[in-house]
């Protein structure tokens, strides 16, 4: 074929990133206290089923880094990403606690698989047509995907409908970007080729290490920022303007960071996006305000996107062979650490009513990555 656009094949990652992530992961976070309400979920339900959906997730990166898997990458994406649609669908089908995890387990898995493969494929791929600067586009696809749920879910309640119609618009709308992916990123020759064993250097896993703990650290604000704002009488009613807020920051975020990391180095930015995020987890529980929630949501959009990436960015330095290995493992780990975070805080609400010890235990997750990162930064300087 042609020489591609990388244009094209950047907007084409993004709208995968949109549909596995932004919306197939994260639509949840806004639909969670309508779900709560409507089927009387407690808290520790509610995180149960956040970490299904996470405990798929890791299963699917181990999956997805193995480097047994054969054939096109373009095609283990495009499978991922129509499970995605169609788990996000039935999701609206369902009505049970234990339905509910198995499907989001499923979709769990699926999303993995998009982000592993459509990262691995894109990055590459614009790295070969000296665009690598695009990569930012494609990752600011799980800011986009955030933007959309928060319109759906918005859109949905003023229309008089319900949690389910609220699924099915997600769903709606992750057909329409399923299908821009399916045009925008094309087969090309020698795709099905499996490159090379990857070969890692010194480093490496404690930076696995830090992103697990960063992974455990935004993944309680991520999934419960909606329950916290509507469970605060003074802010309830701009629980949908913060959900937007989160997908506004987000989508800008990775191209923000990136230009950042071009002066002080990836490892220092993520180290700093790192401190940044803490702040943001602590305004949603420490001084709890429209303002503060407003804040939370900004550095909680404008951070976790961004810190995906530079840790992957950063992976990619400590290792030489195929990407999915190293891609997979650091979603691997990043995975476990969104396991954990719901799980603990929807329990720890049930005993204390409150999302505040648990968010602090992720403040401290979120310092210690900082400082890991930072320590492997200087040995490396």
């Amino acid at each position: 074929m042609g020489r591609q656009s990388p244009w094209s094949l950047a907007i084409g990652g993004m709208f995968a990133l949109a549909v596995a992530v932004g919306i197939g992961r994260f639509v949840y976070t806004p639909i969670l206290p309508f779900m709560v309400e409507a089927l009387g979920l407690s808290k520790g339900q509610a995180g149960w089923i956040a970490s299904a959906n996470y405990a798929g997730y890791m299963i699917g990166a181990l999956g997805a880094s193995s480097p047994r898997l054969k054939g096109s990458r373009r095609a283990w994406m495009i499978c991922a990403l129509l499970i995605c649609v169609v788990t996000t669908i039935a999701m609206g089908h369902l009505d049970d606690v234990w339905t509910f995890m198995v499907m989001r387990f499923i979709g769990g898995v699926a999303s993995a698989f998009a982000f592993v493969y459509a990262s691995a494929l894109v990055v590459e791929r614009l790295i070969q047509l000296q665009r690598g600067g695009l990569s930012a586009v494609h990752f600011g696809g799980v800011g986009v995907g955030i933007t959309l749920s928060a319109l759906i879910v918005t859109g949905a309640v003023w229309s008089g409908g319900d949690w389910r119609d609220q699924w099915f618009g997600a769903g709606a709308a992750s057909i329409i970007a399923a299908v821009l992916v399916f045009f925008l990123v094309p087969e090309h020759e020698g795709e099905a080729v499996v490159h090379e064993k990857a070969v890692f250097k010194p480093g490496l896993f404690p930076l696995i290490l830090a992103y697990g703990l960063f992974g455990f650290g935004y993944i309680i604000t991520a999934t419960f920022l909606m329950a916290i704002v509507r469970d605060t009488e003074t802010a309830r009613q701009l629980a949908p303007v913060i959900w937007l807020v989160v997908g506004l920051a987000g989508a800008p975020s990775v191209a923000l960071w990136m230009w950042v990391s071009r002066r002080l180095g990836v490892l220092n930015t993520y180290a700093l996006a790192c401190l940044a995020e803490a702040i943001g987890v602590s305004a949603s529980v420490l001084w709890v305000s429209p303002a503060s929630l407003i804040v939370s949501g900004m550095l909680l959009g404008g951070t976790f996107i961004a810190l995906t990436a530079l840790g992957l960015v950063a992976a990619r330095t400590f290792t030489t062979g195929d990407p999915r290995q190293v891609v997979g493992w650091m979603t691997a780990a990043f995975g476990f650490g969104q396991i954990v975070g719901p799980t603990f805080a929807g329990s720890l609400y049930d005993i204390s009513n409150s999302f505040l010890p648990s968010s602090l235990v992720a403040v401290a997750a979120l310092l210690i990555s900082s400082v890991m990162v930072y320590r492997i930064a200087l040995r490396n300087s």
